[in-house]
């Protein structure tokens, strides 16, 4: 087994376009510990569509990622794919200890789950299982409600390339 320099192979990776979403759950109590739950949202971009019978997507977060003891204990989510027009809502969504859902308009999905009243399209799950992967945890869904905004028809998809936002075209 050869030595790979990490900060070598994460550019390398940024090579591949990738999509960028936010996930979205209820963590089961509050900072004050309190048994009411309270929404929590992550930026991702290790999104992927697993299998379409029966309808499955993945994503991943990091161990170290704050909201992964959240995750970790949910068994239901929401992926929001988001076009381009979003690039502050992935930004604060990315940052630790930001007021995520101050100024953000959402409702209740499947379950609770927060939802965004915009995105390019959502898709709300069921844990149907959980993987080591490393530093990461792979977490499968089982989509049971999904949706395309009329918005998103026309809009671009927000995409993340070589560490940054990037156009298509």
């Amino acid at each position: 087994m050869t030595d790979i320099d990490t900060k070598e192979f994460r550019n390398a990776l940024g090579a591949f376009v990738t999509g960028v979403t936010i996930v979205t759950t209820l963590s089961d109590a509050n900072a004050n510990g309190d048994a009411e739950s309270t929404p929590v949202a992550c930026t991702a971009n290790s999104f992927a569509s697993v299998s379409l019978d029966p309808p499955l997507v993945l994503w991943s977060i990091a161990r170290s990622a704050q909201s992964f003891d959240a995750f970790e204990k949910a068994e239901h989510f929401a992926v929001h794919i988001l076009h381009s027009a979003q690039v502050g809502l992935s930004n604060l969504c990315a940052t630790k200890n930001a007021d995520k859902f101050g100024e953000i308009s959402w409702h209740p999905g499947l379950n609770g789950v927060p939802i965004f009243d915009d995105y390019n399209t959502c898709f709300q799950c069921s844990v149907e299982n959980k993987y080591d992967g490393g530093d990461h945890v792979i977490i499968v869904g089982r989509v049971h409600k999904f949706d395309s905004s009329d918005k998103a028809k026309n809009a671009k998809p927000l995409v993340f390339y070589r560490g940054a936002y990037a156009g298509l075209g």
